[in-house]
């Protein structure tokens, strides 16, 4: 086969949360232990840390992912959705794995898996336990998937559980109250493997983890309890700066409000980290900060796509993620002569709770992600009239950015988001651009 038959056979032949959404979950263990036995246990030919949450796991995984490389060590990482490439899901120092790779995973063991009838990511996450094995790599950040406690990644034993926050997101699968949510995502605390929780908004959330902790015979942690930052703020260059206890002066590469919080947490894993006696420099904390997309690859975090007009997206994609996006685009629509957003979102999502959230005094290119889940453009430029947005749909993506990039002004800011699929679908036109 070749690499794009083979994307076309894991995408056809297997359910694909991406594209079908809640259909296509598949919760339990079962089926990833099958396949980790089938393998050898790959997972356990190195340490892992394992990373959850609602909002804000990508950033953390690709900081400590790229702080650890500046360590030292070979690192492989582990995230999910993919933006373009499904190669971006799974990385050794940055780099994605190789094509030949995922075809002859895919070719010497699809007899034995098909029966199994496994989901995408159970397929996915198993193949990078395999190649992080192949690549003999000392550490692997794992980013579970949805939820925790019934995540195909939960098969291992990490060194270090982090949870970033709590918010509602994909209630239909993990619960409708925070602190349903916070049980399945506390299920990655495992016996005697140390627990750190980012952000914690409630008691009854924070007592949820202290149980799982106490459960588990170990410890839980809390960024927001201690003492990382002396001072910080976001700069008008876009980076943050960070004038940590630990490290120093820190200037962080990843824009948006944010990524504060992300910071903190990161912070609070390191202090855990020497602890565990793994030797991890001051420079390379500042190194792992300052050039966090060229070691690792992220996209899509307050990304600036072009100048003149600015163009931003980012993948924020539930009420928790747009508190702090609707905080950074009124400062944006504060600096720009006028602002047009181009959103859209799916239809499993708290949909209103989201475009209350969007700001009413910008323009508004309403559209749908080349995704099965996506809500269409009527549809959500409908909800978004009865929030007070104002604006023109588009039938997809690519027309939407046409059409704003003809409208907007070199004064101007165009932001692209909703949904991590809408970025997805943009990205690429940009890239195009910029050869």
């Amino acid at each position: 086969m070749t690499y794009e038959e083979t994307l076309h056979y894991l995408y056809t032949s297997i359910p694909v949360f991406q594209h079908s959404g809640a259909s296509a979950y598949k919760p339990g263990l079962d089926t990833s232990i099958v396949l980790d036995n089938y393998l050898g246990n790959p997972h356990k030919a190195y340490k892992t840390i394992h990373v959850g949450g609602t909002n804000g796991k990508g950033s953390v995984s690709h900081l400590l992912a790229a702080i650890l490389r500046q360590s030292g060590y070979k690192v492989g990482l582990f995230t999910s959705p993919h933006l373009i490439d499904f190669r971006e899901r799974i990385r050794v120092n940055g780099k994605m794995i190789p094509q030949e790779y995922v075809i002859d995973f895919v070719e010497r063991h699809r007899t034995t898996f098909e029966p199994l009838h496994p989901s995408f990511f159970e397929l996915t996450s198993t193949m990078a336990f395999d190649y992080f094995r192949a690549e003999k790599v000392d550490f692997a950040i794992i980013e579970v998937g949805m939820g925790g406690r019934l995540d195909s990644t939960n098969i291992i034993t990490p060194i270090l559980s982090i949870i970033t926050n709590i918010s509602l997101d994909h209630t239909q699968c993990l619960g409708d109250t925070v602190e349903k949510i916070a049980f399945e995502k506390a299920g990655i605390i495992k016996p005697k493997v140390p627990a750190l929780v980012g952000e914690i908004y409630t008691q009854s959330v924070a007592q949820v983890f202290a149980d799982a902790a106490d459960r588990n015979d170990t410890l839980v942690y809390f960024a927001s309890q201690e003492d990382l930052l002396n001072e910080s703020y976001l700069m008008d260059t876009g980076e943050w700066y960070f004038d940590s206890v630990e490290y120093g002066q820190l200037f962080g590469e990843l824009g948006g409000v944010a990524q504060v919080r992300n910071a903190k947490t990161v912070l609070a894993a390191l202090n855990l980290l020497h602890s565990l006696h793994i030797d991890i420099p001051d420079e390379a904390v500042r190194e792992g900060f300052e050039h966090v997309v060229e070691f690792t690859g992220l996209m899509g975090r307050w990304q600036v796509l072009q100048e003149k007009p600015t163009v931003i997206c980012d993948t924020g994609h539930n009420t928790g993620g747009w508190q702090y996006l609707n905080m950074q685009l009124k400062e944006v629509i504060k600096r720009s002569r006028r602002t047009y957003m181009i959103v859209g979102m799916v239809n499993d999502k708290d949909v209103n709770g989201v475009l209350e959230l969007m700001p009413t005094d910008a323009f508004y290119f309403f559209t749908q992600a080349s995704v099965e889940r996506a809500m269409s453009s009527t549809d959500i430029a409908a909800l978004g009239m009865m929030h007070g947005l104002s604006g023109v749909t588009c039938d997809n993506v690519a027309v939407a950015v046409e059409r704003a990039l003809a409208t907007a002004g070199e004064d101007d800011t165009i932001f692209i988001g909703g949904s991590t699929f809408i970025v997805a679908d943009a990205l690429p036109l940009f890239m195009k651009e910029n050869k």
